[in-house]
């Protein structure tokens, strides 16, 4: 995996904001606009895998980014369960379903590669070649 220097770079990230656009225009369509608190939990769900793939790639280890990658995990599980609600609701058609929900799928099978490779890398990241770099310097 060639080394990443910004989030933005993330494939797994830029899916998950293409994931989180879509579902605030859904919720601002019709019926699903007025049902204020399910609109609130669906926008604040899908802005969690976003997010919280960003916090822990700024963490700058591998322990923690992997801590909030299952984080950004569960929260697009969250976000797919309330799109069948949406759909229980007559807020979105079947197709809509679907397609969501498979983007879904891609996302959370991205999270786990990513989950995956982090936990196998000798690299562990940046603030642990500092602390290594200070060991080095103070104990010799």
């Amino acid at each position: 995996m060639a080394t990443i220097h910004n989030f933005e770079e993330l494939k797994v990230w830029q899916k998950a904001r293409v994931l989180c656009k879509e579902i605030f225009a859904l919720t601002n369509q019709q019926n699903f606009s007025r049902d204020f608190a399910f609109k609130d939990q669906i926008n604040r769900s899908s802005g969690s895998v976003m997010d919280n793939i960003v916090e822990g790639f700024g963490r700058k280890g591998n322990n923690e980014f992997i801590n909030f990658l299952t984080y950004a995990n569960a929260s697009a599980l969250e976000s797919k369960s309330q799109l069948y609600r949406a759909f229980d609701r007559n807020y979105i058609d079947e197709q809509k379903l679907d397609e969501l929900c498979g983007n879904i799928d891609e996302i959370t099978k991205m999270i786990t590669s990513l989950t995956i490779y982090l936990g196998k890398s000798d690299l562990k990241g940046q603030k642990f070649k500092l602390r290594e770099l200070l060991k080095a310097v103070y104990l010799n």
